[in-house]
């Protein structure tokens, strides 16, 4: 039966293997011009249009004809603009721009954002993009991007701001490359001032605020009361209340704080040191400053990672702040300077193109609810030019800047290189937590001697997996990641993705090794977040004297396959569709559980908490037989070289003493462990050394007693000649 289950074990290993071979050998879909082109109809672009030409090889671009004559040119955002969304990847819009400089059309094509996930369709986001036809985007060059209104979805705020980003900023780029609608590319400029970096004199809050060093926005509820008004929108008209119209509403600062002077003004030495180790070449910062009843940070940042509430807008360029490009300030060292509730540094990355020595500005966006889930929203600009004392003539002999091929593969080194140095405290002690896993691996017979140190040693690990790894640092690996890897096979792999979340890639690298050494358990039993919130609600559960309910063990092998059928049919969806496939994968409730700590839609809510309440009954319920990424790391795990847990001959014939008690049953009756469902909890070794419940133990100590006895018998005796007699 052994020598099936392995030949069984084997087959399917070999199955993974060829379909992983087929999906990194498949030619990925490109996500270009040319091939979204194929799936819309000429009229979606035009009216009256009736075929595509080719796409340009200088830009971009394809003509959309009428008889053969261009009435209008197609282009696909992504290729222009680099806005991302929630998904961290481009939303795909495909629109067409005439002569005239105006959206001819406008078909979303592609996005990987969860909307739908949050009971938003489809067809909603679709139908808003499709309203941008008509946009004269001579009138957005001019007013920056602003010309429209900008129509909200509520629960897709970020999401619709981004595509209407990329129309704007993007047709804005086609149409000056193109010369549309009067507007002309952007000359190349001859020398020019730049920042002076090596003036670095101090100056007070007062003097600050009265050069423009620092530029303020103050809006009272009575302002804001009046501009929602003015929209002619009569749900967003708030009734007048007594007393608070003169109440301030929001009072934001902005300051540029990469500039030596100011930042080492408002932020002090310390800290200007620390964000100039923060920042890399070519990137800038800017310290935002708030007080009032109105946050500018909102509470979109802690549920997606991106702040909704403001952007900044150079040109056709606009910056959105992710919560990696943000650090908090403590207090600002400007000793006259006033109080504020909310203190935050962005940084600008090098790829936004920001120019310090242009103007800017930083939108702000104001919401109001107008229904139970409606919202409308309106939008504040404060402008920021940065004083022309902080500037130096460039050198006659000044070579303007060129971007090359390689500068992107650059930026992109530096980002990871940059984000592995923000969080080098969290890598040391993940770091940590890995050493002391490999040394009770190694060392599990002198560690499991002591019954209760173990356990107490077990369940803080589970601790630190579960809240520091987990909650804290979000670094819950899925199923999504293989994928994702699978898929970065088929298109061209690169480190660069892999390398932005460093304790995701450092764990991964770390079962790559122990899948090897000690199979799937190292990170099935003690690193992953979830598997650590299953059993420490099982031990609470246990110790309420619920009562545990143990699986049939003819049902329960049965149930074993469940989770690599899972996998198998996640991993064949991704090969068609890797969207869909994360959608699917939804059936992990880590997101929900982990990353989002059950801040969610109820259903999936519900779900997480349901598998959670059957292991409270059912040690690790999930682990057992639902989790996809438990069956994807058993598969090569079969492979490992070593056999690193204890038995005795006896086990299993007679003694049934660790399969009776393993908490998931991962050792079958006959008494042989089975590496694919063994967590390496270890307490299979506890057992082996327990003078109270292992019978060879309990034996060999009796044998032991039993020849003392006799010993002692035999000294009692008297002196050598009496015993000698005896």
């Amino acid at each position: 039966m052994t020598a099936m289950r392995a030949t069984r074990g084997w087959f399917t290993a070999l199955i993974i293997i060829i379909l992983a071979f087929f999906a990194a050998t498949l030619p990925a879909q490109a996500e270009t011009l040319a091939s979204f082109l194929p799936k819309l109809d000429p009229a979606q672009m035009h009216p009256e249009a009736d075929a595509f030409g080719p796409v340009r090889d200088d830009i971009a671009v394809a003509p959309v004809l009428k008889g053969g004559e261009t009435v209008a040119w197609a282009f696909l955002t992504s290729d222009f603009v680099g806005t991302t969304g929630y998904s961290g990847k481009p939303i795909h819009v495909v629109a067409a721009i005439d002569a005239d400089a105006v959206l001819t059309g406008v078909e979303l094509v592609k996005h990987s954002e969860p909307i739908v996930l949050i009971g938003i369709p489809n067809s909603k986001i679709t139908a808003l993009t499709e309203g941008y036809k008509g946009l004269d985007l001579k009138a957005e060059a001019a007013s920056g991007g602003d010309a429209h209104d900008l129509d909200i979805i509520s629960g897709a705020t970020v999401t619709i701001m981004i595509i209407d980003d990329s129309l704007v900023r993007a047709g804005i780029k086609v149409a000056r490359a193109l010369a549309l609608g009067g507007l002309a590319p952007h000359q190349a400029e001859g020398p020019r001032r730049e920042l002076d970096m090596a003036q670095d004199e101090t100056y007070d809050w007062a003097t600050l605020s009265g050069d423009g060093s620092v530029r303020r926005l103050t809006l009272d509820v009575g302002q804001v009361n009046a501009a929602f008004e003015a929209t002619g929108d009569a749900r967003a008209i708030k009734r007048p209340e007594p007393g608070d119209a003169d109440e301030t509403f929001i009072d934001m600062h902005l300051a540029l704080v990469s500039v030596p002077s100011i930042g080492r003004s408002l932020l002090g030495d310390a800290e200007y040191n620390n964000l100039k180790n923060w920042l890399e070449d070519g990137e800038h910062a800017i310290l935002v400053l708030g007080r009032g009843s109105y946050s500018f940070k909102g509470s979109g940042y802690v549920r997606g990672g991106i702040f909704d509430r403001i952007q900044m807008i150079q040109g056709d360029n606009s910056v959105r702040f992710f919560d990696k490009q943000q650090r908090r300030l403590g207090s600002l060292a400007a000793p006259d300077a006033p109080s504020f509730t909310e203190l935050d540094i962005f940084k600008i990355p090098a790829d936004a193109e920001f120019d310090p020595t242009e103007p800017f500005r930083l939108q702000l966006l104001v919401q109001r609810a107008i229904g139970a889930v409606e919202k409308t929203f309106l939008t504040f600009d404060l402008g920021y030019t940065l004083p022309k004392k902080y500037l130096s003539p460039l050198p006659a002999t000044a070579a303007p800047l060129v971007e090359d091929a390689s500068a992107e593969a650059a930026a992109k080194a530096a980002l990871w290189q940059r984000i592995w140095r923000d969080r080098i405290v969290e890598i040391v002690i993940l770091g940590v937590m890995l050493l002391t896993l490999t040394g009770i691996f190694f060392f599990q017979f002198q560690a499991t001697a002591n019954p209760r140190v173990f356990y107490w040693v077990r369940i803080g690990f589970l601790t630190m997996s579960l809240f520091f790894i987990g909650w804290y640092a979000n670094a819950q690996l899925s199923v999504v990641n293989l994928m994702a890897l699978a898929g970065s096979l088929r298109s061209g792999f690169t480190w660069d993705a892999f390398l932005l979340d460093p304790l995701v890639f450092i764990q991964w690298f770390a079962i790559a090794a122990a899948l090897l050494f000690w199979g799937r358990g190292a990170y099935c039993g003690w690193l992953c977040p979830f598997g650590a919130l299953q059993e420490l609600t099982n031990q609470i559960a246990r110790a309420l004297k619920l009562p545990q309910w143990e699986v049939p063990w003819g049902l329960h092998e049965r149930l074993w396959p469940i989770k690599y059928m899972i996998f198998l049919g996640l991993f064949g969806v991704s090969l068609a569709s890797i969207p869909l496939a994360e959608q699917l994968a939804e059936v992990e409730p880590f997101k929900t559980a982990i990353i989002l700590k059950f801040v969610r839609d109820w259903p999936f809510v519900v779900f997480a908490v349901s598998l959670l309440v059957i292991g409270l009954f059912v040690e690790r319920f999930y682990c057992r037989y639902l989790c996809p990424l438990g069956g994807a790391l058993a598969i090569p795990a079969r492979m490992r070289m070593f056999d690193w847990l204890r038995r005795y001959k006896e086990c299993g014939s007679p003694c049934q003493t660790c399969a009776n008690e393993c908490p998931v049953q991962a050792i079958h009756p006959t008494g042989e462990i089975n590496p694919n469902e063994c967590v390496n909890c270890l307490h299979c070794q506890v057992l082996y050394q327990s003078d109270a419940k292992c019978p060879v133990v309990i034996r060999q100590l009796k044998r032991r007693a039993a020849v003392g006895k006799v010993s002692d018998d035999i000294l009692k005796k008297g002196p050598p000649q009496k015993l000698a007699e005896t």
